[in-house]
C-alpha cells in the first residue's frame, strides 16, 4: 500500500537524513519526496511511501512523532490518489486557454464518474524558454500527456519534443501550427477546445478514445 507523509520539521543539518533512516528501518519503499522551507525556521517534507500493512502505517506515523525536530506529522492519502493524472498545457496564452477549457469541462466529465484527472497550464514564449519547458516535463510526476498550443514552434522546442517522447513514452499532442512540432507530435488537432478534450480522452480510463488509432493525423 502507499501512503502519503507529511512532516514540518526544524530547519536543521541531518533531518532528512533521519528520517529517512526511520523509513528503511520499518521496510519503507520511498517513492516520491520534496521538500521546502516554509519560514520561522521549518520546513516541509513531503514523501509518497510504500509500506506493507496498516500496522506498519501506524509504527510509521509514530516513530516520526518520536523525533525531536520534528514539530508535526500527518499520514493521508497520495497526491497521485487525490490529484490523479495530470495534462501539461504549454504554449501561447490565447491557445493554452482555449485548450484548458475543452480539458477541464472534458476532465471533470470523467472525474465525476470516478476519475482524477487534473489540468495544469504554462503560458510561455521564446524558443528557448518553450524547449526548457517541454524538457522539464519529463522531471514532473504524473504527468500522462502533454499538449503544445501555439501558432509557431520548431528547432529547440522540436527537439526537445523527440527527446521528451524518446525517455518517456509520453504522447504529445499540437495544434496545428506552423513550424516542425506538428511533424514529431502523435497527433495535431485544429481546434484548441477539441485538443484540450482528446487530451483528456487518451488517458482517462473511462473514455474509449484510442490515440494510437489515429497516431500522426491532423484533424
Amino acid at each position: 500500500m502507499e501512503v502519503g507523509l507529511t512532516v514540518i520539521a526544524d530547519n536543521k543539518i541531518g533531518v532528512l537524513h533521519k528520517l529517512t533512516g526511520i523509513i528503511s528501518k520499518l521496510g519503507g519503499n520511498i517513492l516520491y519526496t520534496q521538500q521546502f522551507i516554509k519560514g520561522d525556521n521549518t520546513g516541509l517534507i513531503y514523501m509518497e511511501i510504500e509500506i506493507e500493512t496498516e500496522k506498519d502505517e501506524e509504527l510509521l506515523l509514530n516513530a516520526v512523532k518520536s523525533m525531536e525536530c520534528i514539530k508535526e506529522v500527518e499520514l493521508h492519502n497520495t497526491l497521485k490518489k487525490i490529484f490523479g493524472k495530470r495534462i501539461i498545457i504549454i504554449g501561447g496564452g490565447a491557445q493554452v486557454s482555449q485548450v484548458a477549457l475543452g480539458a477541464i469541462s472534458e476532465a471533470d466529465r470523467h472525474n465525476i464518474r470516478g476519475e482524477r484527472i487534473s489540468i495544469d497550464t504554462m503560458p510561455v514564449v521564446g524558443e528557448d524558454n518553450l524547449a526548457d519547458a517541454v524538457a522539464s516535463v519529463e522531471k514532473l510526476p504524473r504527468v500522462g500527456l502533454l499538449v503544445l498550443a501555439g501558432s509557431l514552434m520548431g528547432g529547440k522546442i522540436t527537439e526537445a519534443v523527440k527527446k521528451l517522447k524518446e525517455k518517456t513514452g509520453l504522447y504529445v499532442i499540437s495544434l496545428n501550427m506552423f513550424g516542425s512540432v506538428p511533424r514529431v507530435a502523435d497527433l495535431v488537432v485544429t481546434d484548441p477546445i477539441q485538443a484540450g478534450v482528446l487530451a483528456v480522452m487518451t488517458i482517462a480510463d473511462t473514455a474509449k478514445f484510442d490515440i494510437n488509432r489515429v497516431k500522426g493525423r491532423i484533424i
